[in-house]
C-alpha cells in the first residue's frame, strides 16, 4: 500500500487537481490512501478571517466571500455544468456552516482554540470533497473518509497530540475491511476522544500522512509538493542549488526543523521505527527522481548534505552573577517559556553558567520579556540577573549531515567563509549528535550566507564573483569585453565565475540581480537610472551579494573617496584610478588598514605600468625580506610615446594630440605632461616600498611652460603648445647633438623622490624604450649591481583593463 499526499500548491486549482489525477492514475492497480491539503494559501485565508471576525472587522465577511468563490469557481472549471448541481449544493451547505462559526466569533468579539481548530479545518473538508468528486467523474474508484474518523487525539485545540495505539487501530480496521482501491482523506483534520474537532498543527497534513502510513506499514510515503525533492539549500535564495537524491531520516529532520518547507519536521518521526521510505516529489515534474528518504545504513554521503535557515528569529539573553552555581535557573528559565507555549529553537550557555541564551520566533519574543523580567523580577531588582535583553530580526542558519561528526574542521570552515563575507554570528550551537552546525546572523544576510556557504560546500569549488564597475569608457568597454571571451575559461580553468550585477558611466547606471548580459550591456546601461555614486553604493549593500568587488575605471576625486565605505562593508576594490592611493599618507595607510580589517582585498596593480605586474612585483620582493634601495623608471607611456615620436619634423602639438586620440593619456592631458600622474605613481610605489612620503616632498622638473600648466581647459593647453613650439623643438635639438633620447624620468632613493626630462644616453636600458612602453628598475640588497628589470606597454585601454583583470582574479583566488 502507498500513502500518497498532495500540498496546497499540488491543489491550487483547477489546472493543477487534474496533474494529481494524472499521477494517480499512472498508479493505477495500487492500493492508495490519498491525502489532501486545503487549496494553496486557502487554510492562511481562513485564519486571517477567524482574525478579523473575532476583531468585529466586517471585512471578515470580504474574505469569506473569497474562500467561497475561491472553491465555487474550482467547481465550475472541473466539472461539466450537468454534474455541479450536487457538489455545488454541499459545498454552499459547508460554506454556510462556516459562515455561522464566523458570526459568532463576530458577536463574542473573541477566538478560542477549539472554535480556530473548527474553522480551520474547513480547507481540507472542502477541497477533499471536490476532488474525491472529480476523480470520480473521471472514472477512478474511490472513497472519501474522514480524517477526523482515523486519527484521534487529545483536547489540546490547535495542536492536538495524537493517540497512536487508538489511531493505528482505527485506520487498520479501515483499511483492512475497504473495498476500494483508492481513498481520500482530508488532512491536518483529526478528532478528540469525545468526538470534538481538533487539528495537527500547521503542515499537519503531512504528519496526517506519516500517521496513517505507519499505521498501515505502507511501502511508501509520497510527498508531492511544487519542487523536485529536498535541495542543498533553498533554491529561491541558491539558483545553484541541487536536488539531494538520498538523504537520511536523521538529516530531513534537521533541515526541515531548521525551515526546509518542503516537509513539515513531525512527519518524519511515525515513519522512522518501521524504516518506511519517503519519497519527495514534484508535481509538476512527476518523472523527476525527487529525494528519497530512509535510514542511513552505511554511513555514506558527502559531509554536509544540506543548508537550511529560519527566519524571524530573536535572540533572548539570560545572564547575571547571580546565575553562577545556582541550581534551578536554567528550570526556572524554560518551564516559564513553556508555560507561555513559547518554542525553543535554539540553545547557548555559557560554561561559566553565567549566561543562557535561546532563540524564539520574532512573534513570541515580547510575550517573552514579560513572562522572563517577571519571572526573575526579584533577581533582577537586586542585580543578580542583568535586565533580559532580546535582539530581533535575526535568522539561524544550519549545516546538516550526518557525516559531519568524522569530519575535522568543518565548524571553522564554516565560520571563516561567513566572515570573509562579513557575516556576523551572534551565536553558535552544536547538537550533541554533531549532526548540524547552527550559527545565529542577521536576517538581510541570510542570501548572502546561504550562497557564500553553498559554494564553499558544494560547487565544486567554483566560486562566484560579483562585479559593480563604475566607468564603462575605453578601459571600463575593454575591461567588459575581456570578462565576456573569458567567463567560460575562468570556470573551467580557475573554477572563477564572474557576474557583472552593476554598471554606471556619469549619465546612467543599472543593476541586474543575476548579472547583466554582456552582449548588449550599452543597451542594457542606456535604460539604466540616472547616475549617482551615493546611490551606487547603497545598491550594492542593499543587494548584499558575496564576494562583491567594486571595479573603478574612472579617474574621479570623489568616487576614489568612497573605497572606504566599500572596504568597511566587506566590498573589495580594484582601481587604476591613482587618487585614492596617492592622497594624503595618513588616507592611503586608513585604506590598507580597512582591507585587513575587514578582509575586503584593496588593488590597485594599474596604478603603475598599466597591465605590467609591478606593484605585485615589489610586494613579493618585500614580503620576502628582499629591501628596495633605489627605483628608476620610465613610468608614463603617454609621455614616452610623445617623445618617442617628437622629432623635427613634426610639431609636439600633433603628437600630443595623437597621443590623446589613441587613449595613451588622461582625458585632461595636462595630467600626464605637467608630471603629475609620474609623481603620483613613484609616490605609490614609495610608499608600497614601505616608506612614508607625500606628494608634495616630490621634486617635479617640469618641461611645459607656466602658461600650458596654468589653461582651463584642452582647448586652451593645446594652443598654448603651438605657441611654445619653439621650446620643444630646443629641448629635442639638444638631446639630439648629445645622441641622446628625452625620457620622463622617475627616481626613488635614500626617501626623496624626483620626477623631470633626461637626456638619455646610448647604452642606457631606458635608451631603447619604445612606443608607450614603460620600464622600471628594482635595486634591492639582492639586486644590487644589476636591477630586476620589469619592461612592456604601459599604457592603452586594452593592456589597463588586462591589468584590472588580473586583479579580479587575484581576489577571486584569495
Amino acid at each position: 500500500m502507498k500513502i500518497l499526499k498532495f500540498g496546497g500548491t499540488s491543489v491550487a486549482n483547477a489546472e493543477n487537481i487534474k496533474l494529481v489525477k494524472n499521477i494517480l492514475q499512472k498508479n493505477e492497480g495500487t492500493k492508495m490512501a490519498v491525502v489532501v491539503s486545503a487549496f494553496g494559501g486557502v487554510t492562511d485565508l481562513l485564519l486571517s478571517t477567524l482574525n478579523l471576525a473575532s476583531q468585529q472587522d466586517l471585512n471578515y465577511e470580504n474574505n469569506l466571500n473569497k474562500i467561497e468563490e475561491r472553491h465555487l469557481q474550482t467547481i465550475k472549471e472541473l466539472f461539466p455544468v450537468e454534474l455541479q448541481s450536487g457538489i455545488l449544493s454541499k459545498v454552499k451547505s459547508e460554506l454556510n456552516d462556516l459562515e455561522t462559526l464566523l458570526e459568532g466569533s463576530y458577536l463574542i468579539g473573541e477566538v478560542t482554540p477549539k472554535l480556530g481548530d473548527k474553522v480551520v479545518s474547513y480547507g481540507e473538508i472542502l477541497s477533499s470533497f471536490i476532488i474525491s468528486q472529480f476523480f470520480k467523474s473521471e472514472g477512478i474508484e474511490l472513497e472519501l473518509k474522514n480524517g477526523r474518523e482515523l486519527i484521534i487525539t487529545d483536547e489540546v485545540f490547535g495542536s492536538a497530540t495524537v493517540d497512536f495505539e487508538l489511531t493505528y487501530t482505527h485506520c487498520n480496521n479501515y483499511f483492512t475491511n475497504t473495498p476500494h482501491k483508492v481513498t481520500i482523506i482530508p488532512g491536518f483534520v483529526s478528532s478528540s476522544y469525545s468526538g470534538k474537532p481538533t487539528t495537527l498543527g500547521r503542515g499537519g497534513s503531512d504528519y496526517s500522512a506519516a500517521i496513517l502510513a505507519a499505521a498501515t506499514n505502507a511501502e511508501v510515503l509520497e510527498i508531492w509538493t511544487d519542487v523536485s525533492g529536498m535541495y542543498t539549500a533553498n533554491p529561491k535564495l541558491v539558483k545553484q542549488a541541487k536536488c539531494v537524491a538520498h538523504i537520511s531520516y536523521e538529516e530531513a529532520m534537521e533541515l526541515s526543523h531548521f525551515g526546509a518547507k518542503v516537509l513539515y519536521p513531525p512527519t518524519i518521526q511515525p515513519v522512522l521505527h518501521k524504516e518506511i521510505p519517503i519519497i519527495i516529489k514534484n508535481t509538476f515534474a512527476p518523472d523527476d527522481e525527487g529525494t528519497t528518504i530512509t535510514k542511513n545504513k552505511n554511513g555514506s554521503g558527502k559531509t554536509v548534505r544540506g543548508i537550511s535557515h529560519v527566519s524571524e528569529i530573536s535572540l533572548l539573553s539570560l545572564e547575571g552573577p547571580g546565575m553562577v552555581g545556582i541550581p534551578g535557573v536554567s528550570k526556572r528559565f524554560f518551564e516559564t517559556l513553556s508555560h507561555e507555549q513559547i518554542s525553543v529553537v535554539m540553545i547557548t550557555q555559557a560554561s561559566s553558567e553565567h549566561s543562557i541564551c535561546v532563540g524564539i520566533s520574532d512573534k513570541d519574543a515580547k510575550k517573552a520579556l514579560l513572562a522572563i523580567n517577571k519571572a526573575f523580577e526579584y533577581e533582577i531588582a537586586s542585580n543578580k540577573i542583568k535586565e533580559i535583553s532580546i535582539e530581533s530580526e535575526l535568522a539561524i542558519i544550519a549545516l546538516v549531515g550526518d557525516n559531519m561528526k568524522s569530519h575535522q574542521g568543518l565548524s571553522g570552515k564554516m565560520f571563516s567563509t561567513l566572515g570573509k563575507n562579513n557575516v556576523n554570528i551572534s551565536a553558535i550551537a552544536q547538537g550533541a549528535s554533531e549532526r548540524n552546525i547552527s550559527a545565529v546572523i542577521r536576517k538581510e544576510d541570510v542570501k548572502k550566507a546561504l550562497n557564500t556557504l553553498h559554494e564553499t560546500f558544494f560547487e565544486e569549488n567554483i566560486k562566484q564573483l560579483n562585479l559593480f564597475v563604475m566607468g564603462v569608457g575605453n578601459v571600463g568597454s575593454k575591461f567588459l569585453e575581456q570578462i565576456r571571451l573569458q567567463k567560460s575559461y575562468l570556470k573551467e580553468e580557475l573554477k572563477l565565475n564572474l557576474r557583472v550585477i552593476g554598471i554606471s558611466n556619469s549619465r546612467t547606471m543599472a543593476f541586474h540581480e543575476n548579472g547583466i548580459p554582456l552582449e548588449n550591456w550599452q543597451n542594457f546601461l542606456d535604460e539604466g537610472q540616472k547616475a549617482n555614486s551615493e546611490r551606487f553604493i547603497q545598491a550594492i549593500k542593499e543587494l548584499n551579494y558575496r564576494n562583491s568587488i567594486f571595479v573603478d575605471n574612472t579617474a574621479n576625486k570623489t568616487i576614489a573617496s568612497h573605497y572606504a565605505t566599500y572596504l568597511k562593508s566587506s566590498i573589495s576594490v580594484v582601481t587604476c584610478n591613482k587618487i585614492a592611493c596617492s592622497s594624503e599618507y595618513s588616507n592611503y595607510k586608513e585604506l590598507k588598514k580597512l582591507a585587513k580589517q575587514y578582509n575586503s582585498p584593496f588593488l590597485f596593480e594599474t596604478n603603475v605600468g598599466a597591465g605590467l605586474p609591478i606593484i605585485d612585483t615589489l610586494k613579493h620582493l618585500i614580503a620576502s625580506g628582499d629591501k628596495i634601495i633605489k627605483i628608476q623608471a620610465v613610468l608614463s607611456g603617454s609621455l614616452n610615446f610623445v617623445f618617442n615620436n617628437f622629432n623635427d619634423t613634426t610639431t609636439f602639438h600633433d603628437v600630443v594630440k595623437q597621443a590623446q586620440e589613441e587613449g595613451y593619456t588622461e582625458p585632461d592631458p595636462t595630467i600626464d605632461l605637467s608630471g603629475i600622474d609620474v609623481m603620483r605613481k613613484i609616490l605609490i610605489l614609495a610608499r608600497e616600498s614601505g616608506h612614508e612620503l607625500e606628494i608634495e616632498a616630490i621634486k617635479n622638473d617640469a618641461f611645459l611652460p607656466q602658461e600650458s600648466l596654468e589653461t582651463n581647459s584642452n582647448e586652451q593647453f593645446f594652443d598654448s603648445l603651438i605657441k611654445y613650439e619653439s621650446d620643444f623643438q630646443r629641448l629635442y635639438q639638444n638631446a639630439a647633438k648629445k645622441e641622446c633620447k628625452l625620457k620622463y624620468v622617475a627616481q626613488f632613493e635614500n626617501g626623496t623622490a624626483k620626477v623631470g626630462l633626461q637626456e638619455i644616453p646610448k647604452g642606457h636600458d631606458f635608451y631603447s624604450l619604445e612606443g608607450s612602453d614603460n620600464i622600471i628598475l628594482f635595486y634591492t640588497e639582492r639586486y644590487i649591481n644589476q636591477p630586476m628589470i620589469i619592461k612592456g606597454a604601459g599604457a592603452g585601454a586594452d593592456v589597463t583593463a588586462s591589468g584590472i583583470f588580473a586583479d579580479v582574479v587575484r581576489i577571486g583566488n584569495f
